[in-house]
């Protein structure tokens, strides 16, 4: 009587003669699916993205490849029933790896992952359980890095948002339309033309002059990314980007798009309010929409990607709600994704070259901001209309990656923070110059202004700008420029 197997449950797996078409649809998508959620859990983190996830990287696959398999063996392909799940199991595990690496379909990519798919179904069909193996174990590997993104955000500290006063409760005595533009990546003219811009077009700033806009030198941001800035900007609290690495601060669109102090002060106040953007950027990971009006909806948001694109006009939605007649007062944020900010690492094309490209983006964004300003004035005149970059164009880098050395060169410092402030005050006068030095006490101000109440400027925020340093010194979150505006080096 023979010896029963001693066999694993690995050894038994190789060497069992069935297709197991299920199995390897699976082990083609979890890794793929680990892999893109880990990487961008800030824009997948919702259950409509957990249905689609599993649809697409999990149950296509499982029965996209039992399918073939069953259609191949119906037809009594002979041989080539032998290649249906090696070809099939590798083309899903490829074309998902493309789409994660890429959050999109490439052609070339996907004919490229045909051709590998077809060699190795034909020249390792009898070592693909082996391949399978390999999957399950990157699958393992993926899913250990993932579970620690959850886990994070279970126990993050929302305790930043809280505000010291009660600034939230603010009673404005005069209530004009609020229009809040944001030109991204807009450094502010007393860098614009000097330091590593060089930028010889005065046109724009003598335009904002001749309508009777203040402006506000030297104002900057006090965080490198549209998220960061501007999470702490709706906040009117410095969250320090949650004391991590990252550059996408937890929950940032939520609190931008969602509910934050900026939103409930003009709620409170009885404005109607609007969200006007060019892109689905801020909508990417499906937050609630808490303003009244949004030229975007969920239906416009694809489930894969960073909700960038081609832009839409932002001109039409606007003149139709400055049309709208209404007993409410009205606050608008207009986000302009021009000049935008230089490239990252894979896609520089060098500092001038990337300098150049800015140049041309500052020039579409001044035509983009004077269409829209003027139609503004022309509808409603006594707007109070405030133009505030989320943070600089960081030119004079080789890339947007070097912003994580560290560096104490003042002009490449003031690249990556400056921003450009520019206000039409309903009276015409410059008001606050001594409170408006960074973002993240612009609306502190502002409502001090519009509550004519100045105890909400006894809690402003420092106005240091912060940094996430990897390279030449400790990992880490540190102050380099101070409240001053003097280039520091002082870990948080």
């Amino acid at each position: 009587m023979p010896a029963p197997s001693k066999d694993n449950l690995i050894q038994r797996f190789l060497k069992d003669h069935k297709p197991y078409t299920v199995l390897a649809g699976l082990l083609a998508g979890l890794y793929p699916m680990f892999f893109y959620a880990t990487n961008n859990y800030t824009l997948v983190n919702t259950v409509a993205h957990l249905f689609y996830f599993i649809a697409v990287f999990l149950l296509i696959p499982m029965i996209g490849i039992t399918i073939a398999y069953m259609l191949v063996k119906k037809v009594n392909a002979g041989k080539w029933t032998r290649y249906v799940v090696p070809f099939s199991g590798t083309f899903s595990f490829l074309f998902l790896i493309q789409i994660s690496l890429f959050g999109d379909i490439s052609l070339w990519a996907s004919i490229l992952v045909f051709v590998i798919a077809g060699l190795v179904a034909y020249f390792l069909w009898k070592q693909y359980k082996k391949i399978m193996v390999f999957q399950a174990l990157l699958a393992m590997m993926g899913l250990v890095t993932f579970i620690s993104k959850p886990l994070e955000s279970y126990q993050y500290d929302s305790s930043w948002q809280e505000s010291p006063d009660d600034i939230k409760e603010a009673l404005f005595v005069t209530k004009p339309n609020v229009y809040f533009i944001q030109p991204d990546g807009y450094v502010n003219f007393s860098e614009l033309y000097t330091g590593h811009y060089k930028s010889e077009d005065h046109s724009f700033q003598e335009y904002l002059e001749s309508a009777a806009f203040s402006l506000y030198p030297n104002f900057r941001s006090n965080y490198a990314s549209t998220l960061t800035s501007n999470s702490a900007t709706f906040m009117m609290k410095h969250h320090y980007y949650d004391m991590g690495l990252s550059l996408e601060t937890f929950n940032a669109r939520n609190i931008i798009v969602s509910d934050n102090t900026v939103l409930s002060v003009f709620k409170n106040n009885g404005y109607k309010t609007h969200l006007l953007t060019e892109l689905p950027y801020l909508l990417q990971n499906r937050p609630e929409i808490g303003y009244d009006y949004c030229n975007f909806t969920h239906d416009d948001v694809k489930f894969l990607g960073k909700g960038l694109g081609e832009r839409v006009d932002l001109i039409a939605p606007l003149k139709m709600n400055l049309e709208q007649t209404s007993n409410m007062p009205k606050f608008f944020f207009i986000e302009i994704f021009n000049p935008g900010h230089i490239n990252n690492a894979l896609n520089s094309k060098g500092i001038e070259e990337e300098r150049q490209l800015w140049l041309e983006g500052v020039r579409v964004a001044n035509m983009r901001l004077k269409e829209t300003i003027n139609l503004i004035k022309e509808k409603d005149p006594k707007a109070l209309i405030v133009i505030m970059a989320d943070h600089g164009g960081f030119v004079g880098l080789e890339s947007t990656k070097q912003m994580h050395t560290k560096t104490q060169d003042r002009d490449l410092l003031y690249s990556i923070f400056s921003s450009n402030l520019a206000i039409h005050w309903p009276d015409g006068q410059k008001r606050h110059e001594a409170d408006l030095k960074s973002a993240v006490n612009i609306f502190r101000v502002l409502f001090s202004y519009l509550s004519a109440d100045e105890k909400y400027l006894e809690h402003t925020e420092d106005n240091a700008s912060y940094i996430v340093i990897k390279k030449e010194a400790p990992k880490g979150v540190y102050q380099c420029i101070d409240d001053a505006g003097a280039i520091t080096f002082i870990k948080k």
